[in-house]
């Protein structure tokens, strides 16, 4: 998952101190002040090592954080919010998909290509907003000339093989048809501009490039080739245009994303966003529990141990640092930092390859959520699922409205399900909330009166029946 919803400046992330982080992130995850310590200090340790000399940054590697804690809790959302706050590339894999090349899931090297895409997107976003203005003006130049009909060569003009064209002779006195050409040309801007050419239709030629299928076998991809094959079989099957029929609107749109394609330089952009991943990315290693040889049998037992075993040694050099080849070019993932989090219910840290616990040094246990943190959740975030909802059916016109003491009653339905079921933490709000808001989620655009205050009474009428009874709560809650 592509992470770029910059909330700050790069310059301004950069001064934020381990404290002022922590806060930053108080206001999106509630609690695990431990856990948002440890990803405070990895940043900050990161910040510091950029102003170190070059010999000694070298050798600073990223201390690696290993979270351990149930389902639910904010192990995602903490890693999340910070690669946001520090504008780093991001990505969230699962480790269960990894597993011994050759045999089934993913190459482990795949999720730095992954990232190294992903930053590939972000630097191209950023230099097109910087190019932006510029990409507008020529897309609108183009536009003009597909929408003014072609001027007819005046007596005498010369012609010339590119549409509009035209040289008048030195002496000429058409001086007059130019001034009202590029009258017409400018009154014909000022409506595009206001939007009273929006209902025109033009023609666009637009280019399509054929590319024959082929098939990878499984455990290879285009990098373990050595080539590109796009780039390889591109000119060999050539490009053909297409015309289509487009609203003004929407042409100018593609029009200014091609202007875009070509004032950003595409090489500049894939150095910037390998530099980008060598020196701030940051890989989140989600259910790395699952990959854990259970009680320590390791793989002398076989079974499905050999695979987790298997997953954890082909994930161990990226961790630790190696080269990987993307198409982009090498990357070197010593600086990466790398977050794993898992439940460990059945298996522990320790049962780990000692190799690769090695390479997590920092360990943070995070709390289970208390009916206390429930009631915070629900309101204090800047997106707290209230707010959400409210928020939600006000595009329908809905003025909804919860009273202190149901927000308080729905947490206790969320608490007291998890104790009787299985815990899985604040995302039960989500379903305990759905089920409150149903009715009015359902009703909400013929809803009369739109006004709708969601008191203690209405959450005990829409879940009190459901949570009394252990194995109806099962299924709906």
């Amino acid at each position: 998952m592509a992470i770029f919803l910059p909330e700050r400046t790069a310059s301004a992330a950069t001064s934020l101190t381990p404290r002022e982080i922590v806060a930053e992130l108080d206001k999106h995850v509630i609690g695990q002040g431990k856990a948002k310590r440890a990803v405070a200090i990895a940043l900050r340790n990161r910040i510091r090592r950029q102003r170190l000399p070059a010999d000694i940054a070298e050798e600073v590697t990223p201390k690696n954080i290993l979270m351990i804690g149930p389902t639910g809790v904010g192990k995602t959302e903490i890693a999340r919010r910070l690669a946001r706050l520090a504008q780093s590339p991001f990505i969230k894999v699962e480790a269960s998909k990894f597993t011994e090349v050759g045999y089934v899931g993913r190459d482990v090297e795949s999720m730095v290509r992954d990232l190294v895409e992903l930053a590939v997107d972000m630097v191209r976003a950023e230099r097109s907003e910087d190019v932006k203005d510029k990409a507008h003006e020529a897309a609108e130049e183009r536009l003009l000339d597909l929408l003014l009909p072609p001027r007819p060569p005046a007596p005498g003009a010369e012609t010339f093989d590119a549409p509009n064209v035209v040289r008048i002779p030195s002496g000429s006195t058409d001086q007059s048809a130019r001034e009202q050409a590029n009258r017409t040309r400018e009154r014909m801007r000022d409506q595009l501009r206001a939007g009273r050419l929006d209902d025109r239709v033009v023609e666009l030629d637009v280019q399509n490039v054929t590319m024959p299928s082929f098939e990878v076998i499984a455990g290879t991809s285009v990098e373990e080739i050595g080539m590109n094959l796009k780039d390889m079989m591109g000119n060999m099957f050539g490009s053909r245009s297409k015309t289509r029929r487009l609203k003004v609107p929407d042409a100018l749109q593609h029009l200014i994303a091609e202007e875009s394609a070509k004032l950003v330089d595409m090489e500049s952009v894939a150095r910037t966003a390998v530099h980008r991943v060598e020196q701030a990315g940051i890989i989140f290693i989600d259910e790395i529990d699952k990959i854990a040889s259970r009680d320590g049998m390791g793989g002398g037992h076989g079974g499905p141990d050999v695979s987790r075993e298997g997953v954890q040694r082909d994930i161990l050099p990226i961790v630790e640092g190696t080269t990987v080849n993307t198409k982009h070019g090498m990357v070197k993932t010593d600086h990466i930092l790398f977050i794993a989090a898992g439940a460990f219910h059945v298996s522990k840290p320790s049962d780990l390859i000692p190799e690769l616990q090695g390479r997590f040094p920092i360990r943070v246990e995070l709390e289970p959520l208390t009916r206390e943190d429930f009631v915070r959740i629900l309101t204090e975030p800047r997106s707290a699922l209230v707010k959400q909802y409210v928020a939600l059916l006000g595009a329908d016109g809905i003025e909804l409205s919860f009273t202190p003491q149901a927000v308080e009653r729905i947490a206790d339905f969320a608490a007291r399900v998890n104790d009787a079921t299985e815990n899985i933490g604040a995302r039960r709000l989500h379903t305990v909330m759905e089920r409150l808001l149903d009715q009015i989620s359902f009703e909400g655009p013929d809803l009369r009166p739109n006004v709708v205050s969601i008191d203690e009474a209405y959450v005990d009428r829409m879940l009190a029946d459901i949570a009394k009874n252990e194995d109806l709560s099962r299924y709906i809650l």
